[in-house]
């Protein structure tokens, strides 16, 4: 076996000639020596798919675990062109490179998607199967031109993702939550569910952080719009943020959680852990799915009831689902002021009747108006995102809860947003329509000192709407 300074090789015959050392990997082709052939020289699939099983029996895992992908990548080009020369199989430069490249993959990262979560343009990718793969690029969705081999490949990569969480996802599990290293979000269905082999989708979040900044240049909002949200995060209101799947919640979340100063301490409660908050004092919660015995499922209900046991500042839950709308409103209430969610809605409006609806599912028995009540009191602001027909997420409302009168909540749309067409890119052009009534939150923001500014950005909304 080769124990040169990279500490794996191959396994030889008895009659093989011992190798030495492996020196310093060469810059060209001829140098490794590898034969340079035309694509007509190609290889037939089978011939590298015998590659590819030579090349994996002969690495040891502990080398490869110690090495950089960069540096594997070489070593594996030139045991494949080794494997190649004694089988007398031709390949060309491209396709060694490819296939280095594909065991690398499967090693070390994410067998054939690994390309796909580097790119930083690829927002979301969809797996249909082994053989259909969709990603989305600049809010368009299309068939990319990955594959796995097959839906045992596809499936072991899918197994990886979710061990790399303490999960597992088989025929007896077939259904899983999990997340990559970088807080990407993932959901993996299996067979027999999955008809056409195992289905995974994939909701990669920006490396770089999400601020306001980067949300007015990507047209989300305009300025005024933001700098109200920033002073909604900053006055500590209660916020619930609605949209469909895909419109940007968790985002537009990750860019208000930057107003938190860092004093503050932050209990975060989600199903899967994707928020990415900046913060040096947050607690990040995360729920267990029951075991296979049909015991240990720790909820989020249950995470939120013990978030009020840890002295927080602020409780943030990832996605209001079910009973826990109740547990939050009493957080919101408990003076635990700055809490804010997600929950799918598709306007600020529907976003209350959904809470009301889960609070009920989770109390039997409480009246309508007691709920309703306890829902003014505790939010004052819901901000509504959209993903449009052009791919475009933007904010669509921004509207504060005033009060009740009867068994009505008043709701107050202090933004608007109002489609006037699109540019000849397809882009869609808007405004948003203004309301500059005194906010019911006034006391607030006078006791936090941001109540000239808030009018003075709601006048600069108005002038913009009025000098169109």
């Amino acid at each position: 076996m080769i124990s040169g300074s990279i500490g794996f090789g191959r396994r030889r015959s008895n009659d093989a000639p011992a190798a030495s050392t492996l020196p310093a990997a060469p810059k060209t082709a001829a140098e490794r020596g590898i034969s340079v052939v035309t694509a007509s020289q190609s290889a037939p699939p089978e011939a590298i798919a015998e590659l590819r099983i030579l090349c994996l029996a002969r690495l040891e895992p502990a080398a490869v675990a110690a090495l950089s992908p960069e540096r594997l990548a070489l070593e594996v080009e030139r045991l494949i062109s080794e494997i190649a020369t004694d089988r007398r199989v031709h390949l060309n430069g491209i396709e060694q490179r490819m296939l280095a490249q594909e065991l690398v993959n499967d090693m070390l990262g994410h067998g054939p998607l690994q390309p796909l979560l580097d790119d930083e343009r690829v927002a979301d990718i969809m797996v249909n199967g082994p053989y259909k793969v969709f990603v989305e690029r600049g809010g368009k969705v299309e068939l990319s031109n990955v594959r796995f081999r097959d839906e045992s490949h596809l499936a072991s990569i899918c197994q990886r993702i979710a061990a790399g969480v303490g999960r597992r996802v088989d025929e007896a599990s077939p259904m899983v939550d999990a997340r990559l290293k970088d807080g990407s979000r993932v959901n993996i269905v299996f067979p027999p569910l999955a008809l056409d082999g195992p289905s995974m989708s994939i909701r990669k979040f920006s490396k770089k952080p999400i601020d306001f900044e980067r949300l007015i240049a990507f047209g989300a909002l305009t300025r005024p719009v933001a700098k109200i949200l920033s002073l909604a995060s900053a006055a500590r209101l209660n916020i619930v943020i609605s949209g469909g799947t895909g419109s940007g919640k968790t985002t537009m979340m990750n860019a208000l959680s930057r107003l938190i100063e860092e004093k503050e301490r932050v209990i975060t409660v989600e199903d899967a852990a994707e928020l990415q908050l900046q913060q040096p004092h947050v607690v990040r919660l995360e729920t267990r799915p029951v075991s296979l015995e049909g015991k240990g499922e720790i909820t989020q209900r249950d995470l939120v009831r013990n978030a009020l046991r840890m002295r927080p500042d602020r409780i943030i839950i990832g996605e209001v689902r079910g009973g826990e709308a109740f547990d939050m409103l009493q957080a919101m209430n408990t003076g635990h002021d700055g809490s804010m969610s997600t929950i799918h809605a598709n306007t600020t409006r529907d976003a209350m009747i959904r809470i009301e609806n889960m609070v009920q599912m989770g109390n039997m028995g409480l009246p309508s108006k007691a709920i309703r009540t306890q829902m003014v009191s505790a939010i004052n602001l819901i901000v509504q995102v959209e993903r449009q027909r052009d791919g475009g997420r933007r904010v669509t409302q921004v509207t504060e809860i005033c009060g009740m009168e009867g068994d009505v909540v008043l709701m107050n749309d202090i933004f608007q947003f109002v489609m006037d067409g699109e540019n000849d890119e397809g882009r869609i052009i808007g405004h948003y329509k203004v309301s500059r009534a005194r906010p019911a939150c006034g006391p607030r923001l006078a006791y936090f000192g941001y109540e000239r500014e808030w009018m003075a950005a709601l006048e600069e909304a108005g002038a913009a709407d009025n000098g169109r």
